[in-house]
């Protein structure tokens, strides 16, 4: 059914002349006449009582009346949502981010989302590289900050787009035998004691370190990033640290840069759905999603 019928029934119904709902909808009275004509067809009975002057409802009218305004009130209702959406007036946005990320990076993005456009509902996930590009190849969030010192087969399915490098750097405890030092070799790690995230060096940062070749002893399997500074603070070990960390890093450890001729850097990037278009509120959060240079 048209729902175009139904706005043309209930300005009849109000103004309870054809002549009179045609001058407010622009129409000519014999276009509403048929109009109304059409609907009384489609469902199958007379709506109006067509008289001298003017019309009135029947019975079945009535019974017709709140259904047609439900129906155009949802329609109306749709459409508006829908330009708020495109205008950011309204629509959600879910983020999901690296724990290195939302240190400083996701935090500045989405503070300055929230105050550009307060009613767009946002949602944030935060996981680990492969866990959220499951995440944005379902479907489940429209964007994810990440890291990888590859690209590998797993990403697949969807568009990645660089955003910064992220030079690595090692965490060491004061008073280290290293932790005067500019640069650290990676020789001079090898016999340290790491505190990592994962009990696999493959399925760390350290996977990135010289191809994979540095196997480093992992004694400890520690997930949050001020967890692992507590345990280097306490002279337990050393870990490796992202810049995208340093606004985090503790008074009591010392941060000492890889050499950069060992080390490469990783590479951030932003994964989106592939084959997707940009949302509204996808291009105005990338527009946001600037490192701090």
């Amino acid at each position: 059914m048209d729902t175009a019928l139904l706005e043309v029934f209930l300005e009849v119904a109000r103004r309870e002349s054809f002549t009179a709902a045609a001058n407010a909808l622009g129409y000519t009275q014999s276009a509403i006449s048929r109009q109304i004509a059409t609907l009384e067809a489609e469902v199958g009975a007379a709506l109006f009582d067509r008289l001298p002057r003017g019309v009135r409802l029947t019975e079945e009218g009535r019974a017709f009346v709140p259904h047609a305004t439900a129906v155009v009130d949802r329609l109306r209702a749709a459409v508006a949502d829908v330009r708020a959406v495109r205008t950011l007036g309204g629509g959600r946005l879910r983020v999901g981010a690296i724990p290195t990320a939302d240190m400083a990076l996701m935090v500045r993005a989405i503070s300055a989302f929230r105050n550009a456009y307060p009613a767009v509902d946002v949602a944030h996930t935060e996981g680990l590289t492969k866990e959220l590009v499951v995440a944005v190849r379902a479907g489940d969030l429209d964007l994810a900050v990440i890291g990888t010192t590859s690209p590998e087969p797993a990403f697949e399915g969807v568009r990645l787009r660089w955003l910064m490098d992220d030079p690595l750097s090692v965490a060491l405890p004061l008073g280290h035998r290293l932790a005067d030092r500019e640069t650290v070799r990676l020789a001079e790690l090898a016999d340290e004691n790491w505190i990592a995230g994962q009990p696999h060096p493959r399925d760390t940062l350290i996977a990135g370190v010289q191809g994979g070749e540095f196997q480093p002893r992992i004694p400890y399997v520690v997930l949050e990033w001020a967890a692992k500074q507590g345990f280097v603070a306490a002279g337990l070990g050393v870990t490796l640290i992202p810049a995208l960390a340093a606004a985090g890093v503790r008074p009591d450890v010392v941060v000492v840069a890889l050499d950069p001729a060992e080390v490469a850097p990783r590479s951030v990037f932003v994964a989106t759905p592939e084959g997707v278009a940009d949302s509204v509120a996808v291009s105005a959060f990338l527009e946001l999603l600037t490192p701090d240079r």
